[in-house]
């Protein structure tokens, strides 16, 4: 079975992955954790995680889909080609992206928004300075699915989770993920 790709970086969000991933668990999904490189990375809460593998090693063709938290401070990410290259690779292979809070910003910087419906967790200033949304397609709505991408404002993390797994027809039992 192919994995999904958890994509982690430095001050990523924890709890915004905590309902996909306990549903991924339950699904029997296999995941791997990817790293800008293998070194421990805190989250904003101060979990460290070790990733399982970096961008540059990651078995492109092993995952069918891929999952981003929020951070932070998205624009102080180190965001170089290697990254850019890692999501367009992830997104011609993978099936569903799930990008919640502020990592949709990683994915329009990809072009991968390009022409798709999508939230994110971010004021109208900042989406504007990036450079890189179509504000035309931005919804205000919390999780918003348009083909296989589906994004979310971080406070919508419980029915974020539960589309994320519903989109990979995972058997989950949604009952204990009530809001």
């Amino acid at each position: 079975m192919k994995k999904t790709a958890v994509l982690l970086y430095p001050q990523f969000s924890e709890y915004e992955l905590s309902v996909a991933l306990s549903i991924l668990m339950q699904g029997r999904k296999p995941i791997i954790t990817v790293g800008l490189n293998k070194n421990p990375i805190k989250g904003e809460s101060g979990l460290t995680c070790v990733p399982d593998t970096s961008i540059d090693e990651v078995k492109i063709n092993e995952i069918d889909s891929l999952l981003l938290t929020g951070c932070m401070d998205v624009f102080a990410l180190n965001i170089d080609n290697s990254l850019v290259d890692f999501i367009n690779l992830a997104e011609r292979n993978a099936s569903v992206i799930g990008s919640i809070s502020s990592s949709p910003y990683l994915l329009a910087k990809a072009g991968v928004l390009k022409g798709k419906k999508y939230t994110i967790g971010m004021t109208e200033e900042n989406r504007e300075k990036s450079g890189v949304f179509e504000n035309d397609n931005y919804s205000e709505e919390l999780v918003v699915h348009d083909g296989k991408l589906i994004t979310a404002r971080g406070r919508g993390f419980i029915r974020f989770g539960v589309w994320f797994g519903k989109a990979l027809n995972l058997d989950f039992d949604e009952n204990w993920y009530k809001e």
